[in-house]
């Protein structure tokens, strides 16, 4: 025993490179035992350097097994360090160069020791986040060609000094029309400027260079980069001063306070802007145009003098047309305009038409007459055999709605997705003319288990109303901004190259009539309103191969589904519900996801384009969010995070 002992107990040296001294500086060579723990290596290693500074922020990298050696009070016997460990004693924050939706390069000094969860969140707090919202996450940019910015801010703004000096406060207030803490001096209140205000629109053979998606694979790919968030930046590969791209990844956006959340509700807007422009999201022609509408209009605002983030009521024509709507529908001697203004009760009839997609055909809408009651439709062949069995109930609660309109095509449709035990069955609604789209606002209703006579009827009206307004034209209404309109910039190059600038240009401004009179902030939150309305916004794509099939397919993330998508013909398969979820397991050795859902329904899937952390991830980050309530909104359970999330644990 004495002797094992002594054994244990024997000095060897241990060399560590000293990242401050330079590379040219030999490692410095260190007396220790196997029982010494980390903070005696780091004292040893401090004292014999003979440099007086702060070592505070300093720690241990092994370079070979790719990790911080964080625990201090761990001996190095414990953390398996012998001589020939390569061992750095180097900062925990370094420079990093960070891409932002507006297209702005910052530099900032972030954490590379801790998980990037951690680290995300201390950017969004030097970005100006008052509270901690779990949006921003990191990927590198060597996903995409060379071009990708060209042109469009490439040299970074080094912020390392000035957000140093900035006094961070606990609080939200705000001084001078921004918050207090960016108010401090003239550096930090230009670097609000540039946080919080649209950037100009680039020339457009600049965006014909930017890299875009040109498939549903090329879309899955770039899913495949996120960084692992319980993972630091060194140990994914990320190097001082690399360049990362900083992106909202949850589609799940809480509580925005335009008054103090001004950098968030612009990055939001820019990186649905780009979304849009790339073609990385579908829309209709006619959406193209009010897309470009509203950011003609925000362009115009943001290069006038600042304007302070702040709400403004709603259009008055709309605010007046709702104010005497009540729930009550009888329709059979009132004229549509009086049905609309009157609107009532407990159920709405009328005639609509009503189509079931399946696979490999053509729509066919059949025109049915309709019975809108509590949170369910019913149909009938027609208003004389309402008083009988219908054709089908549809319950709609838990369902989901959104519209499909082309006001200039006088298409006025609804998408439901109908909760069931397979999955999620889908339905199309045609309404014969626009003012039957209150059916939309009473389809949302349901969806939430609520009545017509719920008080949050007259607000869904109202919000469908605005929407149908800024897509109808008044062809009697002239400007004179088409000199000013660069059209081309305000377009995704598909338009560009079918339509000439004075094809496009006149339709625009069209279009700019009905949101001319927004200020900055409803006009942002417009944008983002109209963008959350498309059908294919929020789904993040991965390319994976699910078990006993030999083909890949598509599986889209969305805030609350699953979607199976058909590689092939690029169609909605299947649908599952997170709330129909009762848990899901990955299989860390063979990387494979498996999925229970209610009714016996078990899914399971390799990963093709991402790893299956990045699934697993995304799937645990959504039900992170559906966990946090209004009243939490300002904190973050880390630790729940990471539960849902890193794990290696079943739910």
């Amino acid at each position: 025993p004495s002797i094992s002992l002594s054994l244990s107990m024997a000095a060897w040296d241990l060399s560590v490179a000293v990242e401050d001294l330079g590379t040219d500086a030999p490692p410095i060579t260190v007396s220790v035992t196997s029982d010494l723990h980390i903070g005696g290596v780091i004292l040893k290693l401090v004292e014999k350097s003979q440099v007086k500074r702060d070592w505070s922020d300093h720690a241990l990298w092994w370079e070979q097994k790719q990790q911080w050696l964080l625990r201090t009070a761990w001996t190095l016997e414990k953390c398996g360090i012998q001589a020939d460990a390569g061992l750095i004693f180097m900062p925990q924050h370094k420079p990093l160069r960070l891409g932002l939706p507006n297209g702005l390069n910052l530099r900032l000094r972030v954490c590379f020791s801790g998980p990037v969860f951690r680290t995300v969140l201390g950017i969004c707090k030097m970005l100006s986040e008052f509270r901690n919202q779990l949006l921003y996450f990191l990927f590198p940019r060597s996903l995409f060609s060379h071009q990708h910015n060209k042109g469009i801010h490439n040299l970074p703004y080094d912020l390392i000094k000035v957000l140093s000096e900035r006094k961070f406060v606990s609080r939200p207030c705000l001084y001078n029309g921004m918050p207090a803490h960016f108010a401090d001096s003239p550096k930090t209140e230009k670097v609000y400027k540039m946080l919080s205000v649209s950037q100009p629109a680039p020339a457009p053979e600049a965006i014909a260079k930017l890299y875009r998606p040109a498939s549903v694979v090329d879309k899955a790919h770039i899913h495949s980069r996120w960084l692992d968030s319980s993972r630091s930046l060194m140990e994914q590969g990320v190097q001082e001063n690399d360049r990362l791209w900083l992106r909202f990844k949850y589609y799940c956006f809480h509580d925005l306070e335009p008054k103090y959340d001004a950098v968030r509700l612009t990055q939001m807007y820019e990186q649905a802007r780009w979304a849009i422009l790339l073609e990385d999201i579908d829309c209709t022609e006619e959406e193209m145009l009010l897309f470009g509408a509203i950011q003609y209009h925000i362009n115009k605002l943001s290069l006038s003098e600042p304007q302070t983030m702040t709400s403004s009521p709603a259009m008055d024509d709309l605010d007046s047309a709702l104010q005497c709507l009540e729930v009550k529908l009888d329709g059979a001697n009132s004229s549509p305009q009086d049905m609309l203004e009157n609107l009532t009760a407990p159920e709405l009839n009328d005639y609509l038409k009503i189509f079931r997609p399946k696979r490999l055909t053509l729509k066919g809408y059949k025109q049915y007459w309709f019975k809108f009651k509590d949170a369910s439709i019913s149909y009938y062949k027609s208003k004389e055999e309402s008083l009988g069995e219908p054709i089908q109930q549809i319950n709609l609660k838990g369902c989901e709605a959104a519209p499909d309109v082309n006001v200039a095509g006088q298409k006025f449709c609804i998408k439901l997705l109908i909760p069931a035990p397979e999955g999620m069955n889908e339905v199309y609604l045609r309404l014969l003319h626009f003012l039957q789209y209150f059916w939309m606002a009473a389809c949302r209703l349901a969806s939430k288990g609520k009545s017509l006579a719920d008080s949050s009827f007259q607000s869904e009206v109202q919000s469908i109303r605005s929407f149908l307004a800024m897509q109808q034209t008044n062809p009697n209404t002239h400007t004179d901004d088409s000199m000013s309109i660069n059209t081309h910039s305000l377009v995704s190059p598909r338009y560009s190259k079918k339509y000439k600038a004075k094809q496009l240009t006149p339709r625009i401004l069209e279009a700019y009539q009905n949101v001319a009179q927004l200020s900055l902030t409803d006009a942002l939150l417009r944008f983002l309103q109209i963008w959350q309305a498309l059908p294919d916004f929020g789904i993040s794509l991965v390319v994976v191969r699910f078990k006993g099939s030999r083909k890949d397919e598509v599986l889209g993330i969305t805030p609350n589904r699953l979607i199976r998508i058909d590689l092939g013909v690029g169609e909605v398969v299947k649908t599952w519900r997170y709330n129909n979820m009762r848990q899901w397991n990955v299989n860390w050795d063979i990387r494979q996801v498996a999925i229970e859902f209610d009714g016996n329904v078990n899914i399971a899937f390799s990963c093709v384009t991402a790893d299956c952390k990045i699934v697993h991830e995304f799937i645990g980050g959504y039900i992170f969010m559906s966990t946090r309530s209004r009243e939490q909104s300002d904190t973050l359970n880390e630790e729940l995070f990471h539960k849902l999330t890193g794990g290696h644990e079943a739910l």
